[in-house]
């Protein structure tokens, strides 16, 4: 793995002049400087979030148009139906459209397909449906952008359709024809963040629902589970996104929701300490996400709006019990894939990686898609062979726009969409092949062979002496931490292996590491290092008691008395140089 540094640093002079005015320390304010922020105005909105620092809704293109027609619905008792997608984000969106509707006044349905039966996307025969049950209005949330037959079966029916939604719209045909439109990518919207989530977009146009009915009051409350959907989705957090998910971290640590509490106590998280974004993608998105890759997500709706607290504990109960048979079929997938590679070099040396199998569950594939790109540094697509048919899940790397290498072949798919790194589609299964050399011819087109090497990279090179608890206050204030906001990685150079590598679960490894010194000598102080999923590559440097090593890492506070409330979390160590 090749270090670099995150960006071409800051001026030094650059440095002090933002720790002066903004009145912090050197190091925190080239953090900041890293992540694009310059101004001590800027440091002070990044480092105390603040609702006043969101946008009005009405900046968005079609907020009018879909507020208008909300607002007749609500007033004439209408049934709006709400249509979702089966992921955290899709069903936390659709839990905020309907409760915002709800409390000015109005009455909602909500749909939302199965992942297995109905597929991917909105459907026409279900707005179909909805019409000959009397329903004349269909909200899509975190859906909808690429439904052009669907909004076509809208308009036959006679219902009027309003699309929310964030993923990319169709290169060349545009948006579908609806009564309104809210996506910030759409052209000509000019709403400044552009990377909200579906939830997020569903937020917004709350927003201006209940601050029409003078209802705003009651907004600060919808935001720990816009949080929830903010980080799962991986967007990016800053601005807007960094605002929710901040406050929203915060409530969540008091939730008054039963669904919420019951959520947080099967996923071990009791409030003893702040929630981080970590928490959030590791151990509460999973157990939501496992209900629409597992199961049926509309328990997540019904979690996240009932009132009965034994009822939510058996919702949630489920739930987790459904995410650890979502771990062992990713298990099962995991092994499968590596075993194709293994016998088959030729996908190993392909620039982008097009893995299939029969029967393997279309829940669990984007997640197979994401470990083979961590492993293998390049682009992947996981698909799920059934009969003539084939679903597809994939991921990427930076530098490759996936969704536009799609676009290049979108004669071989029955559907596709997504964004630049994470896409869904479906094709025949015969049509593989032809896929398979596709997406490599394009990859070698548009990538060189530095863009396939893993980098890792570094915000700045500190001595060991300066690792304790006053650098892990100073990396906290920047959280919480993801996709445009990643933790500080710092290195350390010819630090001291005491103990031999302790593998655990026999995929990760703990090393018991000090400051430089001779091999023998008096020990100042020693912390622990976890290397997730490292246990092989560590193993492969051969490590002894005693060696001078290099390591580059992150922190993160650890209660466990083990650690004594500072654990570093490795992401790559070398034999000093």
């Amino acid at each position: 793995m090749r270090w670099q540094p995150r960006s071409q640093g800051p001026e030094p002079s650059s440095i002090s002049s933002l720790a002066h005015e903004a009145s912090v320390d050197p190091l925190l304010a080239r953090l900041l400087m890293l992540r694009g922020v310059h101004s001590a105005e800027d440091a002070q909105r990044f480092l105390n979030p603040s609702l006043e620092h969101t946008y009005a809704p009405d900046a968005m293109l079609g907020m009018q148009a879909a507020v208008e027609r909300l607002s007749a619905a609500i007033e004439r008792r209408e049934t709006a139906l709400i249509y979702g997608d089966y992921d955290v984000d899709g069903t936390v969106a659709v839990v905020i459209l309907k409760t915002a509707i709800e409390l000015c006044g109005g009455v909602t349905d909500f749909h939302v397909p199965h992942r297995i039966r109905d597929g991917y996307g909105m459907k026409g025969e279900v707005i179909e449906a909805a019409a000959a049950a009397g329903v004349r209005l269909v909200i899509s949330v975190d859906t909808g952008i690429r439904a052009f037959a669907a909004a076509e079966a809208a308009q036959r029916a006679g219902v009027d359709l309003i699309v929310t939604d964030h993923h990319l719209p169709e290169a060349t045909e545009g948006v579908p024809r609806a009564l309104a439109v809210l996506n910030p990518n759409q052209a000509g919207c000019t709403y400044p963040t552009k990377s909200l989530c579906g939830a997020g977009v569903a937020f917004k146009l709350a927003q201006a629902l209940l601050e029409k009915y003078g209802r705003g009051r009651v907004l600060p409350s919808f935001l720990k589970i816009l949080a929830l959907a903010t980080i799962a989705d991986a967007v990016a957090l800053s601005g807007e996104n960094r605002v929710f998910a901040s406050l929203g971290l915060e409530g969540l640590r008091s939730p008054v929701n039963p669904g919420l509490k019951a959520l947080l106590e099967v996923a071990s998280l009791n409030g003893s300490r702040p929630l981080t974004a970590t928490d959030v993608a590791f151990r509460v998105a999973p157990r939501i996400n496992a209900a629409g890759r597992m199961d049926v997500a509309q328990d997540v709706i019904e979690l996240l709006t009932v009132r009965d607290a034994n009822r939510a504990a058996e919702i949630a109960a489920r739930l987790n019990e459904l995410n650890a048979e979502r771990q062992q079929e990713e298990r099962k997938i995991g092994e499968a894939i590596e075993k194709q590679i293994t016998e088959n070099p030729a996908l190993r040396e392909a620039w982008c990686m097009v893995l299939d199998g029969e029967g393997w569950h279309r829940g669990v594939i984007g997640i197979a898609a994401t470990r083979v790109v961590e492993k293998y540094a390049r682009p992947a697509l996981v698909i799920s062979r059934e009969n003539d048919e084939a679903h597809g899940s994939g991921r990427s790397i930076p530098a490759f726009h996936l969704l536009d290498a799609l676009e290049s072949s979108k004669h071989l798919f029955t559907r596709y969409g997504g964004h630049a790194h994470a896409v869904g589609f479906a094709l025949p299964a015969s049509r593989l092949p032809e896929l398979r050399a596709a997406m490599d011819t394009c990859a070698r087109r548009q990538l060189t062979s530095a863009d396939l090497e893993p980098t890792l990279a570094i915000d700045a090179e500190l001595p060991f002496e300066n690792v304790g608890k006053e650098l892990m206050l100073t990396v906290q204030r920047l959280a919480p931490f993801g996709k445009g906001n990643p933790t500080p990685v710092f290195v350390s150079r010819g630090v001291r292996l005491l103990q031999p590598p302790q593998i655990i679960k026999e995929q990760h490894v703990k090393l018991r590491i000090a400051e430089p010194g001779p091999a023998g000598g008096s020990v100042k102080r020693a912390l622990d290092a976890m290397g997730w999923r490292m246990a092989e590559s560590a193993g492969a440097l051969g490590l002894v008691p005693g060696e001078a090593i290099d390591v580059a890492y992150t922190l993160e506070e650890n209660t466990n008395p083990d650690f004594g409330g500072l654990q570093l979390n490795l992401g790559d160590v070398k034999k000093a140089s």
